[in-house]
Order: structure tokens, then C-alpha cells, then sequence
């Protein structure tokens, strides 16, 4: 009986000692575990921080430079920072190459690595860089202007053009033809070729190369079999527009692209430090306002911003804000080309700016330069005036729209039956596009903080035109009807309108109360 208490209390002590023992291997698998979570989350900590230094760092640097004095004076040199598939081209061709003379144009405008803008009778620089292109100018005598697009807009135009370039390479039977081909080309011409441009020297390679792949896949399985209509979401044909909008380099140059450009912080910056504020941004979405505060400053600083979907009224306020001093100070004597003449290299004209591979694409470029062309090299020597030169526009960008459209007709045909179309966006997906508008939070409040500043710049130009004319005793039943035809002062008009027919109202009703009163 004895030997048995014993042996039950020495296995009860022994299983007691095992509970503890299982008690502290649960512990130190317990710590095990969190310790490796507690590093991580104290890594991605200091991660975080290490970032916000960085952008808060570029920020306050940035917000150093920015020149001070009146936007609303032009300076030396025009800084046109052309924001892709905004219709820059269009401003191009038919309003600065008509106001400014190839001798007055920075060498290769929109070419990187091959110009020269420290010349002094270099006036205008034409360009696909970002904002850090200033460092290699001279900031006080430097004006710029841009233009913004509805940012959602422009991720379409953007994935479009990208298929539509390399769509034109699907004539040659593969990749080997196409390297070829281009370094023939490159042999035997010394222009700059789409692909020499930024963004397109990364998206159209990309696109092309899909485009071929995509091409070989159908051939090899034979008949093509098309579930669906919509041209964004052809994947046996071109990369489907969902599957675009992810991908890593349409993340690292498209979207919030216009912000980047504007701040000079894309991955075709010469701000050495560029890429780990733009990747700390990409990683950590709330350092973004601190981007979107220095591009609003930029916006604020420049000479013009206009908007591609108020195309008629960007045009306008250009004529008579930019192109008003252009023309003016090309009437005074040291704003002319004479001494830009002297120089060889400067007076040289600019090469071709090549897009296509074939001969319809070499009319369709002459066809550009017809569009631009005023008939002799001295644009100024039109003596042009604001009303002139917005006939002029108006005649170029319709030649300019009948050569794209044509341009454009002809590259799709590759790729049919899918078809780029105004109709064809609206059926997009709308969980789609609320994925896109997610991805250009910055764009999105930049572009609306660019409709601001175009209001601005409208009510100044109405101002100033009216003080002009005032101080001559001049105001023209033109400048009233311009004044009368912005949008602003159409609300305002209509306002007074309504307003005064309110009060008529009223009078009317209390005087025939009256009238009813008397009678009885």
C-alpha cells in the first residue's frame, strides 16, 4: 500500500513537471515567432521614416529654388515642358513654330542628350523632359509653360498611342527585321525618331515586343477566335487595358506621370536622387502630398497652364498672354535672329522628327511641316497679330487632325479588329476606371488645381485687355464679345440676367396687388 502512494506521487510530480516543460517550449515558441514580427514591423518603421526624410528633404530643395518674380511676364527663353498626350504637338506646329524662327529654337528641342540651351540666342526649348531640366538653364530668364490633361483621359491616350506606335513595326515578319531595319535607319538619318523620345523610348520597345508575341501565339493555334468586341480587352490581339494599367513600368512612368514631369522627378530626371523619391512615393502613398504641394507651387510659377479638354479656350488665353509678348518683343531690336544667324550650329535647322518606318509616315510628317510652315523661315516677318496668328491655329490644327486621323487608320489596321474609338472608352468597365483613378490620385488633384489656375490666368487676361484698351479709349466690340464668351463671365452675365428678372418678377406681382387693393 505503501510503495503504491509513493509511485502516484512521484507521477504526479512528474507530470507536473511536464506540464511546466511544455509550458515554456509554448513560450519560447510564442517568442520565437513575434520576434521576427517585431523586426519586420520595426524595419518597415524605420523604412518608412528613412523615406519621409528623403521627400521631405527633396521637398524643402525644391521649394529653395523656385525663382520669384511676375509670372505673367515672358523672359528670355520659353520653356515648353510638354506633358505626353496632352496636344502639345499641336501648340507646337501651330503656334510656336510660327512665332519663333528655327535660328531661335534650342538645338534637337526634343532630344535629351543633344542640345545645347546656355546659347543666348537660344529663345525656345520644345521638350518631353521634366522639370529638372531647369538646372541647365538660367533659371531668371527662363518662363514655362505646360498643359494638363483630364489625367483619366490621358491614361488612355497613353496606352493607345503606345499600341498604335508599335503596331506600325507588325509589318516586318518578326523582332530580327524590325532591329534591322532600325539601324539602317539610324545609318542613314541623323533625326530623332519617336523611340529617341521619352516616354516612348521605354513603353513603345515594350508594347512592340507584346504585340510580336502576341501575333506568333495566334499563329501558331490557327484561327482566331474573339470572345469579345471591346478593343481594351482583346487579349489575343494587344494587351488588354487591365492588365496595362499594373504592370510595373506603366506604374513607374504613366500613372501620376504629369505630376512627376512637372516636379522633375520621372525616371528620365537629371536630379541624380529622382528615383528614391519617386520609389518612396510609390511605396508609401501619403508622402504623395508632399509631391503634389511642390507641383502646385511649379503650376503656380508658370507663365501658362492650359487644359486639353478647354482646347478653344486654351488657345485663346495662349494668344493673348504668350504669344501677345512673343510678338511684341520680337518688334524690339535684340529679340531678333540676326545674331542667332552667326551661329552655325544654332542656326541650323532642326532635324526631322520621325515617327513611322515607312513612306506613308514620311508624308504624314511633311504633311506636319506644310501644317507649321508659314511660308519662309522669319515667322516674325508675317507681322503677326493675336488675330492672325488664332486664323493661322485654327487652319493648322485642322490639317493636323486630317494627318493623324489618317496616321492613326492606317497603324490600327495592323491589329484589326481592334479599334481605339470615343464610343468604345464609354463601355470600359466602370470598377476599371475607378482602378485607374486610384492610381493617379496626384494627377487627379493636380489637374484640378490646374483648372484653377487656368480660371486665373482667364480673369487676368480679361483685366488686362480691358485696362490696355481703356487707358487708349479703345475697347472694341471684340474684346467685349471675347470677355462675354468665357465661361466665367457667361455665369456672371446670366447670374445679373436672372437676378434682374427676379426683381422685374416682383415688381410686376406687388404692383398688380396693388392695382387689385384700389379696386376693391
Amino acid at each position: 500500500m505503501l510503495v503504491s502512494v509513493v509511485a502516484f506521487v512521484s507521477l504526479e510530480r512528474w507530470g507536473m513537471k511536464c506540464e511546466i516543460v511544455h509550458l515554456m517550449l509554448g513560450l519560447f515558441l510564442v517568442l520565437l515567432i513575434s520576434v521576427p514580427v517585431t523586426i519586420e514591423a520595426s524595419g518597415a518603421d524605420d523604412d518608412y521614416k528613412q523615406c519621409e526624410h528623403t521627400v521631405k528633404n527633396w521637398a524643402s530643395f525644391s521649394a529653395d529654388t523656385e525663382v520669384s518674380g511676375n509670372q505673367h511676364d515672358l523672359h528670355d527663353l520659353l520653356l515648353f515642358l510638354h506633358v505626353p498626350r496632352t496636344g502639345g504637338r499641336t501648340y507646337y506646329h501651330c503656334f510656336l513654330k510660327k512665332l519663333y524662327t528655327s535660328s531661335l529654337e534650342c538645338p534637337r528641342s526634343y532630344d535629351k542628350l543633344r542640345y545645347n540651351p546656355r546659347k543666348s540666342s537660344c529663345r525656345l526649348l520644345t521638350t518631353h523632359d521634366d522639370y529638372s531640366v531647369m538646372s541647365k538653364l538660367p533659371r531668371e530668364r527662363t518662363s514655362v509653360m505646360t498643359i494638363l490633361r483630364d489625367p483619366i483621359e490621358r491614361v488612355f491616350s497613353t496606352y493607345e498611342f503606345s499600341v498604335e506606335v508599335a503596331a506600325r513595326f507588325l509589318i516586318h515578319p518578326n523582332l530580327t527585321s524590325v532591329a534591322k531595319m532600325s539601324r539602317s535607319a539610324r545609318r542613314k538619318t541623323s533625326g530623332v525618331s519617336t523611340l529617341d523620345i521619352w516616354p516612348w523610348k521605354y513603353l513603345v520597345p515594350w508594347m512592340r515586343e507584346d504585340l510580336f508575341s502576341r501575333r506568333d501565339v495566334r499563329k501558331l493555334r490557327g484561327q482566331l477566335h474573339l470572345v469579345t468586341s471591346d478593343p481594351y480587352d482583346m487579349e489575343d490581339i494587344v494587351m488588354p487595358l487591365h492588365d496595362y494599367i499594373n504592370e510595373p513600368v506603366t506604374r513607374d512612368i504613366v500613372h501620376n506621370g504629369a505630376t512627376f514631369q512637372i516636379v522633375g522627378l520621372t525616371n528620365n530626371s537629371y536630379f541624380s536622387g529622382a528615383h528614391d523619391v519617386r520609389h518612396c512615393v510609390l511605396k508609401y502613398h501619403s508622402l504623395g502630398d508632399y509631391v503634389l504641394q511642390v507641383a502646385k507651387k511649379k503650376l503656380d510659377n508658370m507663365l501658362y497652364v492650359g487644359l486639353t479638354e478647354n482646347h478653344k479656350e486654351s488657345a485663346n488665353v495662349f494668344a493673348n498672354v504668350v504669344a501677345a509678348q512673343v510678338i511684341s518683343k520680337h518688334k524690339t531690336p535684340n529679340f531678333d535672329s540676326d545674331g542667332a544667324g552667326n551661329d552655325s550650329e544654332q542656326g541650323s535647322k532642326l532635324p526631322s522628327m520621325k515617327t513611322d518606318t515607312n513612306d506613308k509616315d514620311e508624308n504624314t510628317l511633311q504633311n506636319l511641316k506644310n501644317a507649321s510652315s508659314t511660308g519662309k523661315d522669319n515667322a516674325v516677318q508675317e507681322n503677326w497679330t493675336v488675330g492672325k496668328l488664332m486664323e493661322a491655329y485654327n487652319s493648322c490644327v485642322s490639317q493636323l487632325r486630317d494627318s493623324q486621323r489618317d496616321r492613326r487608320v492606317n497603324s490600327l489596321k495592323q491589329i484589326y479588329p481592334a479599334n481605339f474609338t470615343k464610343e468604345a472608352r464609354k463601355r470600359v468597365p466602370e470598377a476599371l476606371i475607378k482602378e485607374i483613378t486610384l492610381l493617379n490620385s496626384l494627377d487627379i488633384e493636380l489637374y484640378k488645381y490646374g483648372q484653377y489656375i487656368f480660371e486665373k490666368q482667364q480673369a487676368h487676361m480679361m483685366q488686362s485687355m480691358v485696362h490696355d484698351e481703356e487707358l487708349t479709349g479703345t475697347l472694341s466690340t471684340s474684346t467685349i464679345r471675347r470677355i462675354y464668351s468665357t465661361p466665367s463671365w457667361t455665369c456672371v452675365s446670366l447670374s445679373i440676367t436672372a437676378l434682374l428678372l427676379l426683381i422685374f418678377i416682383f415688381v410686376f406681382v406687388s404692383s398688380r396687388r396693388r392695382t387689385s387693393k384700389v379696386k376693391l
